[in-house]
């Protein structure tokens, strides 16, 4: 048999729950070719797998190494892969004793269990070696020659991406698994410094990737059975392959060849999403930033979402970490990708804004936090739409000057008062614009089973909706929207068929009371709209209603 190795991702890099569905990071895929290359057949295990059955880790007499990603960069609450907490990353290196053991990841930046705290760096018990710097080049030098850090390098990497790419496969989602693609490592306002709390200067001024390099990857990762991508490995997408200062100008040319390469590469994906987009250079370039968006909308599926580094509306802690765009400047980026993204494909808007903000950074007041529903009250009266509001405390890195200085802890009730509002005056009645009553949300994909099952479309921050029904994991439908909650929606399978669903399920409909349903469930089956009438009046969502009876 051939020598096996265990490649055992504890990472995830984005808060799950509102962020991406379950996805495979490029750091998994990239370690995958590695170990090929030094014929090692991975064996690839989800630490949601493992807490399911610990047995699974069980290294047979084959198994000559194994590998931990883990880490958190991104703090928040998670569903359908939560990151491997301390404890059990330690846990796991003791139960690999007898061979090789290696840990990487950004667990080499340090450690935190959440937001509001430092990550602190520590030895891990249990590993044989940490790996620092770049996980695939430390992982080669390892294999190699013994050596323990990697130096980013593209054109070691991309090949190493391709032949990784079918690790996909066993992955326990697959097929419906969220392919993160790395554009660039690096900012390009290293040189000035960065923004205080951000690891990416770390890496220095940006080197990109080549569109060979990506589309090779596509169109690898699509042979093994890959409908969905999203490129979310840079600070700032619109500046692709350009140069020039810390807010250099986008090159939509670049954008389109990358895009058009990707869409060649992948005819039949499903999803084409983005991430980071930095307001800065939307506010500085317009027209430029326009042109590249255009083309981003041009190939990309609908749903998107570009998110705003925004971080604070407070001019004196953007002044004090050297932030990358002013309360001014996010709402005229705002505004940019509303004109140009706010139209609507399959019922949902193609492009949509996402604003980060990060509470505990130098120089926050409690004014700061004013200033900070001042200026969403100012998003919400402007008649804009943003796809979603992620608050987060600091999570500080060493090496960074977030690290030293901070106001961690000054302001916690403070920023409690805050999350709540903002959950209850501006994401609920937001949600309301961006997705109203009646959207059908398409190619919906069950995570969770319950009394009322949740599920998500693939994408980029797409919405959870909760229908009150068991159905089962990986069932694939699609889905109208019938209430709405702070982050979430409530939601019936679409058609709503009157005649199936049950009467718990019946009363969602909206202007269907309970005794309504209760007459409904009574007369069925009911054999046209006329039927329904006279039994609930006119419902806004009547035209949505089928009256078929399945035999």
């Amino acid at each position: 048999m051939p020598a096996e190795a265990l490649l055992i991702d504890g990472y995830v890099d984005e808060p799950a729950c509102l962020g991406v569905p379950p996805y495979i990071s490029p750091y998994t895929r990239t370690l995958a070719g590695v170990l090929h290359e030094h014929e090692l057949e991975p064996r690839y295990l989800t630490i949601d797998q493992i807490r399911t059955d610990p047995q699974i880790l069980a290294a047979g007499d084959t198994v000559r190494v194994a590998v931990m990603v883990a880490g958190i960069t991104v703090p928040g609450k998670y569903l359908g892969g939560t990151p491997a907490t301390l404890t059990e990353i330690q846990q796991i290196g003791t139960r690999l004793r007898g061979i090789v053991s290696l840990l990487c990841g950004p667990i080499g930046f340090g450690y935190a269990p959440g937001g509001g705290t430092k990550a602190i760096r520590q030895a891990v018990s249990g590993y044989d070696h940490l790996l620092t710097g770049s996980p695939p080049e430390a992982l080669d030098a390892f294999l190699a020659r013994g050596g323990t850090e990697g130096i980013p390098d593209y054109t070691r990497s991309d090949p190493w991406s391709i032949s990784g790419a079918a690790i996909i496969r066993q992955h326990p989602s697959y097929p419906y698994v969220m392919c993160e693609l790395e554009t660039a490592r690096g900012c390009p306002r290293s040189l000035a410094g960065g923004c205080s709390f951000c690891t990416e200067p770390f890496y220095g001024p940006p080197r990109y990737r080549s569109i060979d390099g990506i589309t090779g990857e596509v169109a690898a990762l699509a042979r093994a059975g890959a409908r969905h991508f999203r490129l979310g490995r840079q600070p700032d997408l619109l500046v692709y392959n350009s140069t020039g200062g810390a807010y250099p100008v986008p090159r939509p040319e670049q954008i389109a060849e990358l895009f058009a390469g990707i869409r060649a590469s992948a005819p039949d994906l499903r999803t084409l999403h983005i991430d980071n987009i930095n307001p800065g250079t939307l506010a500085r370039h317009e027209e430029a930033s326009r042109s590249a968006l255009r083309e981003i909308i041009r190939y990309h599926t609908p749903g998107d979402v570009a998110a705003f580094g925004m971080e604070t509306a407070d001019p004196a802690v953007v002044a004090a970490n050297n932030l990358k765009a002013g309360a001014d400047e996010v709402m005229r980026a705002i505004a940019i990708v509303n004109e140009e993204g706010a139209i609507r494909r399959n019922g949902i808007p193609e492009l949509l804004p996402g604003l980060n903000f990060i509470c505990g950074l130098a120089g926050e007041t409690r004014e700061t936090y004013d200033m900070n529903e001042q200026f969403l009250s100012r998003v919400l009266e402007s008649g804009l739409l943003v796809r979603r509001v992620n608050i987060r405390q600091l999570m500080a890195f060493e090496g960074t000057r977030a690290y030293r200085e901070n106001t961690l802890g000054i302001h916690t009730a403070r920023f409690k008062v805050f999350k709540q509002r903002v959950r209850k005056e501006f994401d609920l009645p937001m949600l309301r614009k961006v997705f109203p009553l009646g959207t059908v949300l398409r190619g919906l994909v069950i995570e969770q089973q319950g009394p009322v099952s949740f599920g998500r479309q693939m994408g980029s921050y797409p919405i959870l909706a909760g229908i009150p029904l068991a159905i089962a994991v990986r069932t694939v439908l699609d889905a109208i929207i019938v209430d709405h909650g702070m982050r979430s929606v409530s939601a019936l399978p679409h058609p709503i068929r009157i005649n199936e669903l049950p009467l718990s399920a019946l009363k969602w409909i909206p202007g269907i009371s309970a005794r309504q349903a209760g007459k409904i469930v009574a007369q069925r089956p009911l054999m046209n709209r006329e039927e329904l009438r006279s039994l609930a009046g006119i419902t806004p969502l009547e035209d949505d209603v089928s009256f078929v009876t399945s035999p």
